[in-house]
């Protein structure tokens, strides 16, 4: 007998196709084309192989799913459970949520998309959370209102090392890009629920892990948390590459947050794409309300 609501979500979550058979969700790889030749994040590269691609200027473009991979996955999902949640990164950063919330019409409501406008360690959470209300017997209509209800009781920040893969990307112009390299420009992005913006910038990383940290107990406090003083939040942390840069900087941000365990992922291929080795991030999500 088929009982609760089945998982599923992208691969810009920093679910592996490990975690996801541990954890019980389903996940989509990201594809993107590396000198003209398609991969899958997870599937066909490691993360050494594409930081060396990436480091040697290989042409590296990402790319919506085919429909005909998500629908598949979302048929073997169908085959275990009666309703699924699909979690996809945010419709902020790209088309794939709408051309999802369009296949979902087909499947007469047994495909519930959630576009709670997350991306890397908050849609991990959001994962987490879908499984936890699928086990307490939550319809997936219900578990796609609650969380898009708390979709903006969250904030991150990335900082990155160099404009150039920004560039690469299309997500800033290369004048933009020869201007922040000449003076040494170290960005700092934000994302607070529609899409990515740029929030500050500063010449040195230990700067800008600063402003950051400074900027996430503001949003806590001014907006996310104010009743609970920060007590009912997670606070997350994520990277690209530079294992030992994050263990320094967990540092501080548990100084920073000291009665909070942080949750540190490395991110996505998918996104470092565009940030390229070296970024780092600092977010947070408000827990969901329990009562």
């Amino acid at each position: 007998m088929m009982h609760q609501v089945g998982v599923v979500v992208d691969s810009n979550s920093g679910i592996s196709q490990a975690m996801g058979q541990e954890l019980g969700i389903y996940v989509l790889p990201m594809p993107f084309t590396i000198n003209n030749q398609e991969y899958f994040e997870d599937i066909n590269i490691t993360h050494d192989e594409f930081y060396a691609f990436q480091e040697n200027d290989a042409t590296i473009f990402t790319s919506q799913p085919a429909v005909g991979d998500v629908v598949a996955l979302w048929d073997q999902a169908l085959e275990h459970y009666d309703e699924i949640v699909y979690i996809p990164m945010s419709s902020g950063l790209s088309g794939s949520c709408q051309t999802a919330l369009m296949l979902a019409k087909e499947y007469h409501g047994r495909v519930e998309v959630i576009d709670s406008q997350r991306i890397s360690v908050l849609q991990y959470q959001d994962a987490l959370n879908a499984l936890q209300l699928s086990r307490e017997g939550k319809s997936a209509k219900e578990i796609k209102d609650i969380l898009e209800k708390h979709k903006f009781e969250s904030s991150i920040y990335i900082a990155v090392t160099t404009l150039e893969y920004l560039k690469k990307g299309g997500r800033i112009t290369p004048a933009v890009a020869t201007l922040g390299g000449l003076l040494k420009i170290k960005p700092i992005l934000s994302i607070q629920g529609e899409k990515l913006d740029s929030f500050d910038k500063t010449r040195t990383i230990t700067k800008a892990e600063k402003i950051m940290i400074q900027a996430l107990k503001h949003d806590i406090e001014t907006r996310i948390d104010q009743d609970g003083h920060g007590e009912n939040v997670n606070i997350y942390m994520a990277y690209t590459k530079d294992k030992e840069g994050i263990e320094a900087f967990k540092e501080k941000v548990q100084e920073a947050f000291p009665n909070h365990t942080i949750l540190c992922h490395e991110l996505a291929l998918s996104i470092a794409c565009h940030t390229g080795p070296g970024a780092l991030g600092l977010g947070c999500a408000k827990k969901l309300s329990r009562k």
